[in-house]
């Protein structure tokens, strides 16, 4: 679940893009608790986009959760680690004006004493990524 600071909440009316950082681990393998996120508010939202949303229970708490697919009341969302639960499994269907927007790239800060030369390119590598749909995730989410 990311935290957004209230410059980012503030922002939203101004600019399409803010940031979140993600705490926990329903998300993983795709994000990673301490991941940084660049969200677009207000953007189309398809089936096996990665989305910001207002917890349905505790508006004041915003996730991040895959959007699986669109049912009568709004989006059917899942989180990519099935163990880790907090998803519509557990609140149902997330209304539309709660979706605030879509996750469009993903950065991993360095881990703490991660010197190595190799370890270093290793972070290089992989420590920004574009963040994009997994198509096949409704039909493998549909399953469950």
């Amino acid at each position: 679940m990311p935290e957004l600071s209230q410059e980012t909440e503030r922002g939203r009316a101004v600019l399409p893009f803010g940031t979140a950082e993600v705490t926990g681990p329903s998300m993983v393998p795709t994000l990673c608790h301490g991941d940084l996120l660049v969200v677009q508010y207000g953007a189309r939202i398809r089936p096996g986009d990665i989305v910001v949303l207002r917890h349905p229970f505790q508006q004041d708490l915003l996730v991040v959760k895959r959007a699986a697919e669109r049912r009568e009341g709004g989006w059917w969302v899942l989180g990519d680690n099935a163990f880790a639960g907090g998803d519509s499994t557990d609140y149902g269907t997330v209304p539309e004006e709660l979706v605030l927007g879509k996750v469009r790239f993903r950065y991993r800060p360095p881990k703490a004493g991660q010197r190595s030369p190799v370890a270093a390119v290793r972070w290089a590598l992989s420590a920004a990524r574009p963040v994009f749909s997994d198509r096949s995730a409704s039909r493998r989410f549909r399953a469950r």
